[in-house]
């Protein structure tokens, strides 16, 4: 019996295929795929969610001294001549940010290992704003499978393809 099925393709397009499918499936929540290729992702959706359950809570809040610019009411930033130059004035802030332990790190680069880059974007090219997945998987995916025991997706069977017959699911996170 083989560990995986290989969908028609090489290693390293299935990888791509895989990943890219993960990265969808994770972002908007379903999608829609051939009926062996959904069972193949779910198994890798599944490991990001179990891990990112197992390493949502594994972190410690810090406080650090931040130079932050200081900004006026326009919100431009505020700057003062000093030696013939115009140097923008900064404001020391404590904040608070969360500091990953080892094994929460560890699972934050597992997760960047499957990932790809997801761009949200907006009616410009300036509003499109980069999606960090990862932390998407550890504050909203996270906290709403905290006390669920596995079986994170599902597969709902839609019909044949029309070209040619291949049966289409759309894979859902439950």
């Amino acid at each position: 019996m083989a560990k995986y099925r290989k969908l028609g393709r090489t290693s390293d397009q299935r990888k791509a295929l895989i990943r890219s499918q993960v990265t969808s499936l994770l972002y908007h929540g379903k999608i829609i795929t051939t009926e062996a290729k959904a069972k193949e992702i779910r198994k890798f959706a599944e490991q990001m969610i179990a891990l990112a359950v197992k390493e949502a809570d594994n972190y410690e809040e810090v406080t650090v001294k931040a130079k932050v610019p200081r900004k006026d009411k326009d919100g431009k930033r505020v700057k003062e001549v000093v030696d013939g130059k115009k140097v923008t004035v900064y404001d020391e802030v404590d904040k608070k940010i969360k500091k990953d332990l080892p094994s929460r790190l560890h699972a934050r680069r597992q997760m960047l290992k499957v990932f790809y880059p997801v761009v949200e974007t907006g009616a410009k090219k300036k509003d499109s704003k980069k999606v960090d997945m990862v932390d998407k998987m550890f504050t909203e995916i996270a906290p709403k499978y905290k006390d669920r025991n596995g079986g994170y997706t599902r597969i709902v069977k839609i019909g044949p393809r029309k070209g040619d017959a291949a049966m289409m699911v759309v894979l859902e996170l439950v």
